[in-house]
């Protein structure tokens, strides 16, 4: 029988492929399932959606400590991040920048003291689609009809180093009106693209119109 030092002379190829995908992986890009809908409908159950890694920082990799910041999350940026309140790795949409007073009355957003524009896109029996333009980055955001105990907050100002972010599926998602500010730390990258996604109510048939949408 094979030693297991031989068996990594014999395969040593495959294993450093192995490392080398795992670097970048951790270090550079990375792709993640989304399970839940709380981004609808930007991002949808069985999406599978390409995280930039190097979007803001140079990190260690497996790590994921910051060896050095290339630049800050913006306004309306989709981020992916490890939060320790909810212990699970989450993405969201940045609304509040540090600094910024934010406040939510009936599901409209006031950012420092400037209220966002919405266009109905699409109205359902319990929910309607809208158009939001979070001050120059439009995009869709959907909300139940009758609303919900996330649908206002009062004004509230983000501290430095942290960042507010909502889920666009404004009335179904754990975002930092129920978890808190995210810290800057805990954020290791950002979306841009679905690479792939499959319908979990249709036997995880993949979805041809989703391969590498742009969110």
């Amino acid at each position: 029988m094979k030693s297991f030092i031989n068996i990594l002379k014999d395969n040593r190829g495959f294993f450093v492929f192995l490392l080398l995908m795992s670097v970048f992986r951790s270090g550079i890009a990375d792709w993640n399932v989304v399970p839940s809908g709380s981004m609808k409908p930007t991002i949808v159950e069985g999406d599978r959606i390409l995280v930039n890694k190097l979007a803001y920082d140079v990190q260690v990799p497996f790590l994921y400590h910051s060896l050095k910041k290339l630049n800050d999350p913006q306004r309306g940026d989709i981020i992916v991040f490890d939060s320790e309140v909810a212990q699970l790795r989450l993405v969201k949409r940045v609304i509040g920048l540090p600094g910024d007073v934010v406040e939510m009355v009936d599901n409209q957003l006031y950012i420092n003291g400037q209220a966002l524009q919405y266009d109905v896109l699409e109205s359902h029996q319990n929910q309607i689609d809208e158009r939001e333009d979070l001050l120059g980055i439009v995009h869709t955001v959907r909300l139940n009809r009758e609303g919900s105990r996330l649908s206002s907050f009062e004004p509230t100002k983000v501290p430095e180093n942290f960042y507010l972010a909502l889920g666009d599926n404004r009335d179904n998602s754990s975002d930092s009106r129920v978890i808190g500010f995210v810290p800057r730390s805990e954020i290791i990258g950002r979306a841009k693209k679905v690479v792939m996604s499959v319908d979990y109510d249709r036997y995880y048939m993949p979805r041809g119109d989703r391969f590498w949408k742009t969110l």
